[in-house]
Parts: C-alpha cells; structure tokens; sequence
C-alpha cells in the first residue's frame, strides 16, 4: 500500500507540474499564477475528500491514495513560501503579502467549499 501511496503523489507531482507549467506560459500577472491555481485545486478536492469521508464510512485506504497520495504530490506549500521569498528579495513585499496571504486565504475558503459539497 505504502509503494502505491508513493506512486499516486507521484502522479499528482507531475499534475502539478503540467499544470503550473500551464497556467504561468499563460499568466499575464506579476506574481506566480500557477501555485495559486495548484493549491487552490488541491484545497478544493481535499475538501470534497474530507467531507464525503467524513458523511460516509469510507476506506482508510481511499485517504491515504487520494489525500495523502495524490493531492499530497499535488499541492504545494514549500514551492508558495519560495515565491514568496522571492517576490521579497526583488524588493516586492507587497505583491509577496498578497500572493502568500491570498492564497491562504483562497485556499482555506476553497477547502471549506470543498468540505461542504463534499459532505
């Protein structure tokens, strides 16, 4: 189960590549799109995941592939954080407050609407 658990995050860390890729070929903004789009994603569907498990007697097993696994692989703080570093080192700190702090904020009304429509 572990292997197959690996295998899923892996799966969910190429998604999020394709898609951050994706979306920042097309950004237009002058803060990193992309991880906002990902995160935003993976707080949604982990949302959806806990509220349908939480409503239903579900498999352990379902968690650890889903959550754990892929949406693991998928989202990604550590990448959100360097952004935001980085907007700060190129002397940015205000799109850095509201790249980080919006997509905390985004991203915990996501899961939130997540867990309503999942349960």
């Amino acid at each position: 189960m572990i292997a197959v658990a690996a295998l899923s995050g892996g799966c969910g860390a190429v998604c999020r590549f394709l898609l951050d890729t994706w979306v920042n070929k097309r950004n237009r903004l002058s803060i990193p799109l992309g991880t906002i789009v990902v995160n935003v994603i993976a707080c949604l569907l982990m949302g959806i995941l806990t509220g349908w498990l939480s409503a239903h007697t579900g498999s352990g097993q379902v968690k650890l592939l889903l959550g754990s696994g892929f949406l693991g692989g998928f989202s990604t703080f550590s990448t959100a954080s360097v952004e935001g570093v980085r907007l700060i080192k190129a002397h940015e700190p205000i799109r850095a407050l509201w790249h980080t702090g919006g997509m905390l904020v985004i991203s915990v009304l996501a899961t939130l609407l997540g867990f309503i429509i999942g349960g």
